[in-house]
């Protein structure tokens, strides 16, 4: 069985220091966050930049900073940036991070009714145009599915020369307009995906830890991170990324399941 590759998504672009003080703002945050995640057992650091302030931002220079120093402390781990950034966002706002060319990003494949009046827009064109930057720059996609539907979308794209194979999906579970947290939903969009496709579990809340120990169970990976969940058990923070990687790290061994090095878990993406 291969091994498992965990992803922290240390920041996000919704949860704030309110909800719990340990989210990373500052440069020094996100450093202190991403290595304790990586040090646990991440070999993935998914992120989403912020000003000091804890406002969400896409903006080059600050992706630039993040990076740098996240690499300093971290030179091993894959830094996957979001290009989701935040509702609202033009796409050259939200494709700023590709100009850095990472070696991974996420490429979101569906839009989404978030609550209210938020749209999260992604059309076919933008998705065309996200892969296309991704494509010459030589990053490899994450297909963000929040629904059955974006893995209809990106196998059309695919059929049609847009995306390229391999592909790795990330299944994202309990975000409002999308599937539900639950295990019958899990199990209806892994099995959705081509056979040979690669796989992460994302789940929301207290659907984090269930959902991800499935992930594991079912052959694909997990992801953990104060984007998904805050909290270590009920009503108590996590103190940090890493707290929450660990725990992953104790799961997957108790299932006799080895954790991926970066290395490994660019081997087993076929990044290298």
């Amino acid at each position: 069985m291969p091994k498992v590759i965990i992803t922290a998504a240390i920041s996000g672009a919704e949860v704030t220091q309110e909800m719990n003080p340990a989210v990373p703002y500052t440069v020094d945050d996100f450093v202190r966050e991403a290595k304790s995640s990586a040090d646990a057992g991440a070999a993935i650091i998914h992120l989403h930049a912020r000003h000091d302030d804890g406002s969400p931002t896409q903006d080059r220079e600050r992706f630039r900073v993040l990076i740098d120093a996240i690499q300093n402390a971290c030179p091993q781990v894959i830094i996957q940036p979001s290009t989701g950034g935040a509702t609202g966002m033009t796409a050259e706002e939200r494709l700023q991070p590709t100009e850095l060319d990472p070696e991974m990003a996420s490429l979101d494949c569906g839009t989404m009714n978030f609550g209210g009046d938020e749209i999260f827009v992604n059309t076919e064109n933008m998705i065309i145009e996200f892969a296309a930057r991704m494509r010459e720059r030589g990053i490899k996609p994450e297909l963000e599915c929040f629904d059955k539907s974006h893995i209809d979308m990106a196998m059309r794209l695919v059929s049609k020369g847009c995306i390229d194979q391999p592909l790795h999906f990330n299944i994202v579970l309990g975000v409002n307009g999308g599937a539900a947290a639950t295990p019958r939903d899990l199990i209806f969009l892994r099995y959705s995906l081509p056979e040979d496709a690669t796989f992460t579990v994302t789940a929301m809340g207290r659907h984090q830890l269930p959902l991800n120990v499935m992930a594991m169970a079912m052959g694909g990976h997990p992801r953990t991170g104060f984007e998904d969940n805050l909290q270590y058990s009920r009503r108590v923070n996590a103190s940090s990324n890493g707290q929450l990687v660990a725990r992953l790290v104790r799961i997957a061994h108790e299932m006799n399941l080895e954790i991926a090095a970066p290395d490994e878990a660019r081997e087993i993406l076929k990044m290298k």
